[in-house]
């Protein structure tokens, strides 16, 4: 389209709503209309640009979810589950897009996205960085083509301020590999080995999870055999990947129709 697309970011005094912030200033084609936080945050009424270190923007955080969302036509939004479903709700009553970045839903909130989306075009991804969804390509590849004599483990680390584990993208790649392995993931899916566990099952994807310090996001994937093993991993550096990844999915999204996509649909390596 010839004219900026008008965002809002939810989140905007956290470590990703800064972020996020700043891409969009930096990117051509978006333009930040509003931002907003939880009732009570000690930095509403300031500038959304003077606390993402851009520059005034002219743009105050403001508590209201509503009002912010209405002067936008794409939310961005990488916050928690509850307030994530509520802003969506607030999207599909106002015909607004929504690219969703955040992670820890239960089986109840992923439906309830799903039935949203039936109203409004909504990207949804665990990673918006380029490097991890492919990556996810990747790892698929590769245990089609390793066949079920390998192993499968999974290991993520993150900074110990994250509020979920696994991470979103480690259950990803889980469940990527349990749909190339025909295994039904929440079944051969193990989190945790401890004592006298006896021998590991063929049908079985380890996912481990480790925090610490500031680690911005690294996942491994392990696939192993007698004799070799072969190891695919992510490392960002830099939370900025993704929010690029998400300004892209922002510019990506703007004419599609109703419906659930994903980071693969975006960059088009489905």
């Amino acid at each position: 389209m010839s004219e900026e697309i008008r965002v809002a970011v939810s989140g905007a005094c956290g470590r990703m709503g800064k972020e996020l912030t700043r891409a969009v200033v930096e990117s051509e084609g978006v333009r930040l209309v509003s931002a907003f936080e939880r009732s009570g945050h000690p930095r509403l009424g300031e500038d959304a640009g003077e606390v993402a270190g851009v520059g005034k923007l002219g743009v105050k955080i403001i508590d209201s979810a509503e009002q912010a969302i209405s002067q936008a036509q794409v939310l961005v939004e990488f916050t928690y589950p509850q307030p994530t479903i509520e802003h969506l709700e607030i999207c599909a009553l106002k015909g607004i897009r929504a690219v969703v970045g955040s992670t820890g839903f239960s089986p109840e909130q992923k439906e309830k996205i799903e039935e949203l989306s039936k109203k409004i075009p909504i990207l949804w991804a665990p990673n918006m960085s380029v490097g991890v969804n492919l990556l996810f390509s990747l790892v698929e590849r590769a245990c089609q083509i390793l066949g079920e004599d390998y192993d499968l483990e999974i290991i993520e680390a993150h900074h110990r301020l994250k509020k979920d584990a696994p991470s979103g993208t480690a259950l990803r790649l889980g469940e990527i590999l349990a749909r190339a392995r025909g295994w039904d993931f929440e079944k051969v899916a193990c989190y945790h080995r401890q004592g006298m566990v006896g021998e590991r099952p063929k049908e079985q994807i380890g996912i481990q999870s480790l925090r610490a310090g500031d680690i911005v996001g690294e996942h491994t994937v392990i696939f192993s055999t007698i004799g070799e093993r072969i190891e695919l991993t992510h490392k960002a550096s830099s939370r900025q990947t993704f929010a690029r990844g998400a300004v892209r999915a922002v510019k990506w999204l703007w004419d599609k129709p109703a419906g659930l996509y994903s980071m693969q649909d975006c960059l088009g390596i489905k």
